[in-house]
This record gives C-alpha cells, structure tokens and sequence, in this order.
C-alpha cells in the first residue's frame, strides 16, 4: 500500500489553447503539511480541481489513496475533506445543520469533537447561514472539516477571512491532523501560516512547478542576510565573491551572502575586530520573491 495520500504525474490540463497546468509532478505523504505556493492564476486550483474529479487531466495522472481521482472520485472523496478559500452555503440552514450534513459525508459525527471545534472557533451553529459573514461561513467548512475522520485534507485558502486568532486554532487543528497520520496539502498566501506547518514547500509560477522541497533545502538556494558592526571599518567585501548588496549604516555594515561564501566572509571579517554580529535566514516570502523575479515574474 503506498505510503502517499497524493500523487501527481506529469499533469497537464489545458483549455483550448491555453495550457493551466505544465507536466506537474508532486506528492504528499501520509502525516505530511505539504505547502502549494503560487499566486492568483498560476495553477493551484485548477490542481485541487483536478484531484477532487471536477477536472479532467488532459495527459498524465492525479492519484489519490492510489486511486484515479477522476473515475474514483465517488470513493476518494469519503475519505477527503476540502475547505475551499470561498465557502458558499445553503442560506436557509443554520451553521451546525451544515456542518453535520458535511461531517456524515466522511462517515460517523462525533458529537464531542464537534462541540470542542465549535467552542474553539469561537462560532454560534444556531443562526442560519444567510446571516454569516465571510469568517463565519469559512468557520463552518473548517469545523466540518476537522470534525471529520478524513485521511487527506485539501484546504484551498482555508483561513481567508478568519483574524489572527482564529489562524492560531487552525493550526493547531491542522497539526494535530497531521500527527494522527493524515496528509494536508495546503494552499495559502500567508507565509508565516505555511512556514508554521508545512513539511515542503512547492512553488507553481504559470503552470508549471518550479520548485519543491523542505523549507531547509530551499534556503541553501538562496542568501541569508548579516549585519556586522567591527572596531575598524571592515572593507574588502566588495572582492569576495557570493557578497551582494553592500550597505553602510550607522550601526555596522549589511549585506547578503550566499550559502557558499560564508566561511569565506566570516574568516575575512574577523580580521576587523567583530563587536557585533546578527545572521537572519531567508524567511519563506524571500525564496519566494525570488524565484517570481528571478524570470521577470510580477
């Protein structure tokens, strides 16, 4: 039995001519926050879709639990739960009546783990849903989702229009899925949310992915920041090779440094006589910054 919750194999969807999605490979494993990074338009979706059987893949393939997510789509989603970033609900049913209708979905409602999520979420199940704004009507997916006994959870913008202390309940909701074995792929604009809770990190910039991996490995690739602050004026930076960005402040020195050169520079600074030393690695915002300039990206 394959140890993935997903699996996806040089997927292409295209509409016409318009190619939304470029021989994509990726997977995510049993107990695994996998983060899918890309802005508007650059593919994310038009993946989930695929993997929920609303799309068809027009070459390769999207497995879920080893199953086709297109012609399996009846069985694969018993056992999935999805949170979409924008949540349309039924205006005459009040919030829990939903949320149980979700749940039986998955299987059997746990009425304590319900009551617990909705206590959590700060939400009231009593009103209808008509009378829930844009927060409120994401709480009820998420309540019906983490209620549930799923082993893949799909969340799509999942905290769009929840505030900074509803976000620090989802992921504490999403932890706890992940340490009871199941697979997350999570969509999210909040890079502080997928630093968090994320094992790996892909990133899709206009179809096609152009980088996966844990957040280690992609900050090798890229350059951490220092800031130095010496006895005498430190000079010579200029001629080490993997130094970019020179700038003199009234507290010391700054500039980036590649992963490589850092024995290099450390050695070469040390001769100034070091007061002070910070060293800031790149956060997630910064690889990803990078790989959307690096090819003249927006």
């Amino acid at each position: 039995m394959s140890n993935y919750s997903l699996e996806i194999n040089n997927l292409t969807k295209k509409f016409g001519k318009f190619t939304a999605l470029d021989d994509i490979s990726l997977n995510v494993a049993k107990g695994e926050v996998f983060g899918y990074l890309g802005p508007n338009g650059s593919g994310k979706t038009t993946t989930i879709r695929v993997l929920l059987g609303i799309l068809k893949a027009t070459r390769g393939s999207a497995k879920v639990f080893g199953m086709n997510a297109w012609s399996d789509a009846v069985e694969i989603h018993k056992k999935i739960a999805y949170v979409p970033g924008d949540v349309n609900l039924w205006p005459n049913l009040t919030g829990g009546e939903v949320i149980d209708l979700f749940v039986r979905l998955c299987g059997k409602l746990d009425k304590s783990r319900r009551e617990r999520l909705i206590e959590m979420f700060d939400f009231d199940p009593t009103k209808k849903c008509r009378t829930y704004s844009k927060g409120n009507r994401q709480k009820v997916a998420l309540i019906a989702a983490f209620a549930s006994d799923a082993e893949l959870f799909i969340l799509d913008e999942p905290t769009s229009g929840l505030d900074p202390l509803m976000g620090q309940v989802f992921k504490e909701c999403v932890l706890e899925k992940k340490n009871n074995g199941s697979g997350v792929l999570l969509s999210s604009h909040i890079m502080s949310e997928v630093e968090e809770l994320c094992d790996r990190v892909g990133i899709i910039r206009r179809g096609k992915l152009i980088d996966t991996g844990t957040l280690e490995a992609l900050r090798h690739m890229t350059q951490i920041t220092m800031k130095v602050e010496t006895s005498v004026p430190l000079d010579g930076l200029e001629n080490i090779g993997g130094v970019h960005n020179i700038a003199l402040t009234d507290s010391g020195t700054t500039f980036q440094v590649d992963n490589s050169a850092i024995g290099e520079v450390v050695a070469h600074i040390s001769k100034f006589g070091v007061k002070k030393l910070e060293s800031t690695p790149p956060t997630l915002e910064d690889i990803f910054i990078r790989h959307y300039t690096a090819e003249g990206g927006a």
